[in-house]
């Protein structure tokens, strides 16, 4: 009980900043996790987190992100790549593939640490937020690192929102199967390509929604190749090895994936886990949010936002380009 009343004070803030969250999403479409985060951002560094709000916003923070990719497992399914197809499922392999490799190498080149661009990478080519949390104890990144990362990427995939139903307008004139191709092969999160896509139509939405679920499917393969990656690193460098904890909401993820895709797990259950896992998801968000420091984001200055404007060129230009050659 006693430690229930300590983690009760920062829940609690943390909660009532995602249920503001989700309100002011119904009413602007820009989903609730960018909500979450920005307005945990601007209490966080506008009047501070006092020291008895610490534990339940540590607690949200790691816990329920935690439990929020496990639930995410039970929406997705190996069937539906069938639904885009060899060439749907080539493009997001090959463009999830690159998009590794130059976050990695640019953030390398910039000058930023291998933790962190690790995060920005599995971030950008996978679900945002929910990549970051993934990767984030597997690599042994810091929560600086982690909350930083997810920052940039949630804003990144907000501009990005807005942008590329315009673009897809310029250049598809919002033709169905392109457009989804475009939002859901490139915006971060889940609820950004849903955000997106609801501003062009249904259709795009629904097959935009595939697209990105497709990816959130690699998930447990990013992390792996991730880690792996570190450890190589790590051993290159120093007689230690690392040891690789793998996260157990990760395991738990690829577990209610393979039950859902054999239709062990009714719909019902599906629908639950989704909305539940998306409530989780910004709630940790405001937790996230409220712990970043803005002075050390505004340290970092022009660096970082070359950074993230190079990795989002290079995102919708690979997107594009293989749009052309397949649809």
């Amino acid at each position: 009980m006693g430690k229930m009343k300590s983690i009760l004070p920062g829940f609690i803030l943390c909660l009532l900043i995602a249920i503001i969250s989700q309100v002011l999403s119904f009413i602007i479409p820009v989903g609730a996790a960018t909500f979450s985060i920005l307005i945990g951002l601007m209490i966080g560094n506008t009047f501070g987190v006092k020291s008895n709000y610490q534990i339940g916003r540590k607690f949200a923070e790691s816990t329920l992100l935690e439990v929020s990719i496990f639930l995410l497992g039970a929406t997705v399914s190996v069937q539906m790549i069938h639904l885009l197809g060899f060439k749907g499922l080539f493009m997001i392999v090959i463009q999830m593939t690159l998009v590794l490799i130059f976050t990695i190498w640019i953030g390398k080149k910039l000058g930023f640490g291998i933790n962190f661009s690790y995060l920005m990478a599995s971030g950008n080519a996978v679900c945002g937020s929910s990549a970051i949390g993934a990767t984030a104890p597997a690599i042994h990144a810091s929560q600086e690192e982690k909350g930083l990362a997810i920052t940039i990427v949630n804003l990144m995939g907000t501009v990005l929102m807005f942008i590329l139903p315009l673009i897809a307008a310029v250049l598809y004139h919002s033709d169905t199967l392109p457009t989804a191709a475009l939002l859901g092969s490139t915006l971060q999160s889940v609820g950004q390509v849903v955000a997106s896509g609801s501003l062009v139509n249904d259709d795009v939405k629904n097959y935009a929604t595939i697209f990105k679920l497709i990816r959130v499917i690699f998930l447990v393969a990013v992390v792996i190749i991730l880690s792996n990656s570190k450890r190589k690193t790590m051993t290159d460098h120093t007689n230690e090895k690392l040891k690789v904890k793998f996260p157990w909401y990760v395991i738990g993820f690829a577990a209610l994936c393979v039950l859902y895709s054999i239709g062990a797990l009714p719909s019902w259950l599906s629908s639950v886990s989704n909305q539940s896992s998306h409530l989780l998801e910004i709630i940790a968000l405001a937790a996230i949010g409220l712990n970043v420091n803005i002075k050390y984001i505004l340290q970092q200055g022009k660096k970082l936002s070359l950074y993230a404007l190079l990795i989002v060129g290079f995102q919708i230009l690979l997107a594009i380009m293989f749009i052309q050659v397949w649809y």
